[in-house]
C-alpha cells in the first residue's frame, strides 16, 4: 500500500460538474487498503432518505451545499445546513429529507469487511448423516488469496432505498417498491 498523502477529489469541482438533476452517490473512496469509506451524496429538492439504521457502523456526515433536516427518534428533527457535521451512532434510527436548495454531503465512516461465504456449522454429534457415494462428490474449492479480493461496501445504495418506507429494493434500477409498492423516482 502507498502510505503517500494524496488529493483524491476537490468535492466543489464535482459537485459543480455533476448533471442538475442527479442524485445519489457522486464520488466514493475506492483506495486500494483503506480502513475508510467515503461517498459524496447529493439528493434533489424534496428528495429523501427513508427511515433506516445502521447497525453495525458509526456515520460521521458532513453538509456541503444546499439544506433539509434529519429526522430520528431520539431528537426528533435535527436542521441540515452547510457546514453542520452529524455524528450518526449505530443503532440509530433516521430519515434524511432535502429541502428546497437540495442537499449534498459527504458520510464517512469505517470501511465495512467484504462479504464472505462462510462454511456452514458443523452438525451435530446426534444430527443422522447423509452418505454421498464416492464418484458424486464435488472438487474441491479453490482458496482466494486474502489480498485478491479488497471487500468494503458499495459506493452509496441511496437511489434503491424506498422513498416512502425506506427499505432497500434487491433491483438494481427498481420502478416500483416491492415492499409498499409506491413508485421511485425518474432517473
Amino acid at each position: 500500500m502507498n502510505a503517500t498523502p494524496l488529493v483524491l477529489a476537490v468535492l466543489d469541482e464535482l459537485l459543480a460538474s455533476a448533471a442538475p438533476d442527479e442524485r445519489g452517490a457522486l464520488w466514493h473512496l475506492a483506495e486500494q487498503g483503506r480502513e475508510l469509506d467515503a461517498n459524496l451524496v447529493r439528493l434533489p429538492p424534496g428528495a429523501g432518505v427513508g427511515e433506516h439504521q445502521e447497525d453495525a457502523l458509526d456515520v460521521l456526515l458532513v453538509v456541503l451545499s444546499g439544506g433539509g433536516i434529519l429526522r430520528t427518534q431520539g431528537t426528533g428533527t435535527l436542521d441540515l445546513s452547510p457546514t453542520t457535521v452529524l455524528w450518526l451512532p449505530r443503532t440509530s434510527r433516521r430519515a434524511l429529507e432535502a429541502g428546497e436548495d437540495g442537499l449534498a454531503y459527504l458520510t464517512v465512516h469505517r470501511r465495512r469487511p467484504g462479504l464472505m461465504i462462510k462454511p456452514s456449522a458443523p452438525a451435530a454429534a446426534t444430527a443422522p448423516r447423509a452418505v454421498t457415494p464416492p464418484a458424486a462428490t464435488a472438487p474441491p474449492a479453490v482458496a482466494v488469496p486474502p489480498t485478491a479480493y479488497e471487500g468494503g461496501e458499495a459506493p452509496c445504495m441511496l437511489d434503491l432505498v424506498c422513498p416512502e418506507c425506506g427499505r432497500l429494493s434487491a433491483d438494481r434500477a427498481p420502478r416500483f417498491c416491492s415492499a409498499c409498492g409506491e413508485p421511485f423516482p425518474e432517473r
